[in-house]
C-alpha cells in the first residue's frame, strides 16, 4: 500500500499531521470507499514507524469528524462521506463561461504570500503564524470581465499551492482538484462594487454586483476563503434540491 506524502511542503510536516492527511486524502477521494475496512492500527504503526498511541489519536480524530467508524473487534471502516451533496455545488468558473457558450480565460492579477489579517484570522479561523497564498484572478468571457475572484489559500493545508503557476488552471479548479475537503460553507448577498472591484470588472464605482463567499474545510483546518464578485446585471446562482417531505406529504411549497 502506498501513501502520499508532503514532498515540496515549505514546512516540516509532523508524523501525526502526515497520517493524517493520508488516510483523509484515501477516503475523500474515494480510494477508500464508504464500508472500507482501513488498516489496523498495528499496521499503520508498522507502515509509519510510529507508537500505536499516534495512530490511535489520528484515528480518534477522523472518527470525530465524521471519516471514520471505529469498531472495537473489527476495526474501523469508512463512512459515507456527502460533503459535495450541498444544495449549491461548487462549480468551477470556467465551466459557467463556457455554459453561456463564451471563450473563457482567466488571468492572475496579483499573487502574495503573507500571513493573515486580523479579520481574515476571525472569519476562516486562522492562527497568526500561519502563511497564506493571496490571489486575484479575473475571469473572462469573451475577453469581458465575468467574474473577480479574491482568494486566500491556508499553505498549511495547501502547501503545493505555493509553487503553483496557476496558469493552465485557475485556483478553484486546481484546488478541486488537488486538496480534498469535507466541508464547505456558502454565503450569497447583493452589494455594491467598491473602486477597485468596479475598476476591474469594468464597472462604475459603486455598482451593483452578485458576492459569493465561500469557505472550504479539511477536518477543521481551512483550505480556503474566497470572495467572488460578479457583475450583478449578468449573473444568477440556480440550484437544484429536493424537498424535505416525500410527494405525498400535505406540507405546501
Amino acid at each position: 500500500m502506498s501513501y502520499p506524502t508532503d514532498r515540496g511542503s515549505a514546512a516540516p510536516v509532523s508524523l501525526h499531521r502526515r497520517i493524517l492527511r493520508d488516510i483523509e486524502s484515501n477516503i475523500l477521494s474515494g480510494r477508500w470507499p464508504a464500508g472500507h475496512r482501513i488498516p489496523s492500527e498495528q499496521a499503520l504503526t508498522e507502515t509509519y514507524g510510529c507508537s500505536r498511541m499516534t495512530v490511535n489519536k489520528v484515528l480518534t480524530e477522523l472518527a470525530r469528524a465524521g471519516l471514520l467508524l471505529r469498531r472495537r473487534k473489527t476495526g474501523s471502516v469508512v463512512m459515507p462521506q456527502e460533503s459535495h451533496s450541498a444544495i449549491l455545488e461548487i462549480y468551477d468558473i470556467g465551466d459557467e463561461v463556457r455554459a453561456q457558450n463564451l471563450v473563457y480565460r482567466f488571468t492572475v492579477i496579483e499573487r502574495i504570500v503573507r500571513p493573515p489579517t486580523k479579520t481574515e484570522r476571525q472569519l476562516a479561523s486562522l492562527p497568526a503564524r500561519c502563511r497564506l497564498l493571496a490571489l486575484t484572478v479575473l475571469h473572462l468571457g469573451n475577453d469581458a470581465p465575468f467574474c473577480l475572484e479574491e482568494r486566500i489559500i491556508n499553505l498549511s493545508a495547501a502547501p503545493h499551492a505555493e509553487a503553483e503557476a496557476f496558469e493552465d488552471l485557475a485556483p478553484g479548479r486546481w484546488l478541486v482538484n488537488h486538496v480534498p475537503w469535507n466541508a464547505a460553507e456558502h454565503h450569497i448577498s447583493a452589494d455594491a462594487a467598491s473602486d477597485r472591484r468596479a475598476d476591474l470588472l469594468g464597472l462604475s464605482s459603486g455598482a451593483p454586483i452578485l458576492v459569493v463567499e465561500r469557505q472550504t474545510w479539511r477536518l477543521e483546518e481551512t483550505v480556503t476563503r474566497v470572495h467572488l464578485s460578479y457583475p450583478g446585471g449578468s449573473h444568477a446562482l440556480t440550484a437544484r434540491f429536493k424537498p424535505l417531505h416525500p410527494l405525498n406529504s400535505k406540507t405546501s411549497p
